[in-house]
């Protein structure tokens, strides 16, 4: 990758990994959002220190808290993107990303980003931060203050996380699983990114339990995924080889051809259910073959009955 800064706009210039061409030569929403993450990074900087810096100087870890995108095209492997970041402040950042594509510099994706720098245990040295950046120190990523108030739970004696999360007729998927060092920052947490892995993860499992697996749609109906809009936010700290238990929620159905669903994560600590991280994706399927290639795939009685799990 290469970029050009240019005050006050960061552009970074990258091809999404190969890893993300799952389906022909289309590139998942997880991509475009890691390009997005890259590109907020060359944002810092441009301005100085980078995220290296800022570690080993200050004491601080970068961490995406917020991000928030917009799809409205497709991205391909071997596209090349150019992404551009405005914002003044890392709390407020605006990124916009294109390709050129048949003569013309189409946008494949609108976000807004927001970053914090919290204070690192592990780190050697804690000098005070860049003027320009003091805003974003925070203590924790709790106090980043990202939402205004965290779904923590209770659980009572007898109870188990199953109970508290997944009531009977809440059509609510429950999916636990152990945070891995590779998906953590700093020998401490799980990253954004993370998260972001889970929340495709998550909604995966989902539809193979309720029948509808990816693979079964694709082999026997042509139907692909899409998504055309995700935003995933931190609440609080899930720590390394923590249990992360992870519930997918469908909370609507748009035009019968799309599903809006929120994703929340908890870790147990003692009774509570600590809120994690919580985020939203709008998901639907294109037709990837025959006379309607291309066009939005309508959602046929059996889709709707496993989306809504029976709960009217």
């Amino acid at each position: 990758m290469t970029s050009a800064p240019t005050a006050p706009l960061t552009v970074l210039v990258g091809r999404p990994r190969y890893e993300g061409a799952n389906i022909r030569t289309w590139i998942g929403f997880k991509h475009f959002i890691y390009l997005t993450e890259e590109a907020v990074l060359q944002w810092l900087r441009d301005r100085g220190p980078g995220a290296r810096d800022l570690f080993h100087e200050y004491g601080l870890g970068v961490e995406v808290v917020d991000c928030s995108v917009q799809l409205p095209a497709t991205l391909e492997v071997d596209d090349e993107a150019r992404v551009e970041v405005t914002g003044d402040s890392g709390a407020r950042l605006t990124v916009r990303m294109t390709v050129h594509r048949g003569g013309q510099d189409l946008v494949v994706l609108r976000g807004k980003v927001r970053i914090a720098l919290v204070r690192e245990p592990t780190a050697t040295v804690s000098s005070p931060a860049p003027e320009h950046l003091a805003d974003l120190v925070v203590p924790t990523v709790a106090a980043a203050g990202v939402l205004a108030r965290a779904d923590d739970r209770t659980i009572a004696a007898g109870q188990s996380v199953a109970d508290v999360l997944t009531p009977v007729g809440s059509n609510t998927f429950l999916w636990s699983w152990r945070a891995p060092y590779f998906y953590c920052h700093f020998s401490d947490r799980v990253q954004h990114s993370g998260f972001v892995r889970a929340l495709e993860e998550v909604v995966d499992r989902f539809l193979a339990d309720r029948g509808i697996s990816v693979g079964r749609l694709v082999r026997e109906r042509a139907w692909i995924p899409v998504v055309s809009r995700a935003r995933v936010q931190l609440v609080e700290t899930a720590g390394m080889e923590e249990e992360v238990h992870t519930v997918l929620t469908v909370v609507d159905v748009l035009r019968g051809v799309m599903f809006d669903a929120r994703m929340d994560c908890y870790v147990r600590r003692d009774d509570r259910l600590v809120h994690t991280a919580t985020a939203r994706i709008l998901h639907g399927y294109a037709i990837s073959s025959g006379p309607r290639a291309g066009e939005l795939a309508e959602f046929d009685d059996e889709v709707l009955r496993a989306l809504s799990g029976g709960v009217k």
